[in-house]
């Protein structure tokens, strides 16, 4: 008699089940290790920094956002802006920032800005394209946001 009672309840358990939730809508999630390499996209495409005639500056991210990148992977010389730094307080002016990638279906928009000094800088605001060649920075895909 119990095994017909256990497989009644299981029968009227699996009739009464809910059934699975639908699979979210919209872009898939993309991996955060992709940030760094959508970050180097612009640096080398939008500032054209390079490891030889044109090295970064010390690169800052904004909003609490600190990805760990392997800069030399991506073809980059970056190091962290330190804002406490030992010497002239001028050189601390000077840094390029990024904010986190937001992904969507044709891509990435990251914001950033460079600072050359004081108040020599730019922000701008770039759209990144996945492609056979990685992620680039297309000509013309970036707007300036401000200027000081």
């Amino acid at each position: 008699m119990r095994p017909a009672f256990a497989l009644t309840t299981a029968a009227l358990l699996a009739a009464c089940a809910t059934p699975a939730a639908p699979p979210p809508e919209g872009p898939p999630e993309v991996v955060i290790g992709e940030d760094c390499a959508v970050i180097a996209a612009v640096a080398k495409d939008h500032y054209r920094f390079n490891t030889t005639d044109n090295r970064p500056l010390p690169i800052r991210f904004e909003g609490g956002y600190a990805p760990r990148c392997d800069w030399s992977r991506h073809g980059l010389a970056f190091t962290p802006w330190d804002p406490d730094a030992p010497g002239d307080p001028r050189q601390r002016m000077r840094w390029v920032s990024f904010a986190r990638p937001v992904y969507d279906g044709r891509g990435a928009v990251v914001e950033t800005g460079i600072m050359h000094g004081p108040l020599a800088g730019t922000g701008s605001e770039c759209r990144v394209l996945s492609g056979f060649a990685g992620w680039t920075v297309p000509e013309g895909s970036c707007r300036r946001t401000w200027v000081s």
